[in-house]
């Protein structure tokens, strides 16, 4: 499901950036991965998406849902 409101955290040659799904250029290019993460869930946050964060070889590494999850985990802690 493509959603304009996930987020990917993408290397962009020497730094991170912050992208929205379907876009091609980054909302914001960082020097740390922690730093594009960090914008990237603010984004992610706003528009109610998905936050996905790439490795350094482009996999998807980590996950993080921020609006209506149509999986929601079954335990509720």
């Amino acid at each position: 499901m493509s959603s304009r409101n996930n987020v990917h955290v993408v290397r962009r040659g020497p730094q991170w950036g912050a992208l929205r799904e379907g876009g091609e250029r980054a909302s914001g290019l960082f020097d740390t991965q922690a730093q594009a993460i960090d914008a990237a869930r603010q984004m992610a946050r706003q528009g109610q998406g998905e936050l996905l964060i790439h490795g350094e070889n482009g996999r998807i590494r980590a996950r993080d849902s921020y609006g209506n999850d149509p999986c929601p985990p079954k335990d509720k802690a």
